[in-house]
């Protein structure tokens, strides 16, 4: 067999054996990735969403200021202690479900630019929005306020609710002098877990 460059045309893709017994030559191709067109079939693999196509013509620049992070962290413990403990009984199983998953699927980064919601197994479902856009912040304790929902509606009416948070009440603060809102942190009562 004869040795063929990689980085050769694809007309010379091919290799020729001697037939054993005769002087024929057989054609064989080598690649086949290559169509009757003799082009080459590349495979795309993209990195980033189709709808926010970027060319190597306009280079992106960096962000001139560091993108500081406050709280990066999953859901409370001690929500998926509690519906652990409670999940004995038939009840209280579908809820002790969604505090696993929860627990093992479910990331939050505030940072000083902005809120970012991490689920899914490897992390793919990924919601992002500014603080430019919040209109109003709640929260919810939960047990005896060790943890708690951090509710914040957005402009445009969407409600973004987040579950069982640590250290909520700061996080909710966070918010709302990131928004540079004048508002006071609204808080409605308990109601579980």
């Amino acid at each position: 067999m004869a040795s063929i460059p990689l980085l050769s045309p694809p007309a010379a893709a091919t290799t020729t054996t001697a037939a054993v017994g005769s002087n024929q030559s057989c054609s064989v191709p080598l690649f086949p990735l290559f169509s009757k067109s003799h082009r080459r079939l590349t495979r795309l693999h993209v990195s980033s969403p189709t709808n926010n196509p970027r060319t190597a013509a306009t280079p992106t620049t960096p962000p001139t200021s560091g993108e500081t992070i406050f709280f990066d962290g999953g859901a409370h413990y001690g929500d998926l202690v509690a519906n652990l403990l409670l999940g004995f009984t038939l009840f209280w199983l579908p809820l002790t479900l969604a505090a696993v998953s929860r627990a093992m699927y479910l990331r939050y980064r505030f940072t000083n630019l902005r809120v970012t919601v991490i689920s899914g197994l490897t992390g793919e479902d990924r919601s992002d929005f500014g603080y430019s856009v919040i209109k109003e912040v709640q929260v919810v304790p939960r047990l005896i306020g060790e943890w708690g929902d951090v509710i914040i509606t957005l402009k445009d009416g969407t409600k973004v609710d987040l579950r069982s948070v640590p250290k909520f009440r700061e996080i909710a603060k966070y918010c709302l002098e990131m928004a540079k809102k004048s508002q006071v942190l609204k808080e409605s009562g308990p109601k579980g877990f």
